[in-house]
């Protein structure tokens, strides 16, 4: 592991500030990052701790349900309110992971987490373009099965491991970023980039932007809905395939 500098900044716009720098990462939960910088795939000159500066609480307003980006994935699937009224959220992220990285994972670190391609983790494997712009897709003629079907192109195949996300997406929710040019909030759909040309470019956000909350809309009408996963084993792996379905009920 490269050495590296520690930072933990006491507001949002400090981080932003010191996010601009090119081998800076941010980290909350850790339960990815810290992994990828052990392999050698990610290597920070400087590691911007956001335990410090963002918001780890949840709240219904009348027009959404505002989830913090340091909500632990655990506290929001075991919430009565989000399991009542959003179970399909709840679903998912139970879906997802083991009980001991659910408690560390954070809700704003899930929708930005790197995929989990066995090539892309590996530094002895050459070819990757997500990794390494140009060199090609060891996926597309290797072992392929944990990869994606749609979605992809010629020069990556990789899938974005969040259960979350795709229940996220079913209720319409939004994210709202705090970056160098200020606030905004997005569309969820909006958040992610499809790989084209450029897969080492996965989102919209840009350099020293971070997730501040999702926002998920309150509707009049009540809300049935469910999620489904398909995997190789009960626990703690990733989806094959996976559906997220959320029925709003108008009249009787």
């Amino acid at each position: 592991m490269r050495n590296f500098e520690y930072l933990a900044p006491k507001s949002t716009s400090d981080a932003v500030r010191a996010g601009s720098a090119p081998d800076s990462r941010f980290i909350a939960g850790g339960t990815l990052l810290v992994d990828l910088m052990r392999l050698g795939v990610e290597r920070p000159g400087l590691v911007i701790d956001l335990n410090t500066s963002l918001s780890s609480e949840m709240k219904w307003t009348n027009e959404c349900l505002v989830i913090g980006a340091l909500v632990k994935n655990s506290d929001l699937a075991d919430d009565d309110a989000v399991a009542r009224e959003l179970p399909v959220l709840s679903q998912a992220l139970l879906s997802g992971a083991s009980p001991q990285i659910r408690n560390m994972a954070t809700v704003g670190g899930n929708l930005l987490q790197r995929t989990r391609c066995a090539y892309f983790r590996d530094p002895t494997v050459a070819a990757c373009n997500k990794r390494e712009p140009g060199t090609g897709c060891a996926a597309i003629e290797g072992h392929s099965r944990m990869h994606a079907i749609l979605g992809t192109s010629e020069h990556c195949i990789a899938t974005h491991p969040s259960d979350m996300a795709v229940a996220l997406l079913a209720l319409d929710a939004h994210v709202q970023t705090h970056g160098p040019r200020g606030e905004r909030k997005l569309a969820l759909a909006e958040l992610w980039l499809l790989p084209g040309n450029t897969p080492a470019q996965e989102h919209n956000l840009e350099r020293g932007e971070i997730i501040t909350a999702v926002l998920i809309p309150r509707v009049p009408a009540p809300r049935r809905s469910a999620y489904v996963k398909v995997r190789d084993r009960a626990e703690f792996a990733f989806a094959l395939a996976s559906a997220a379905v959320v029925l709003q009920v108008n009249g009787s």
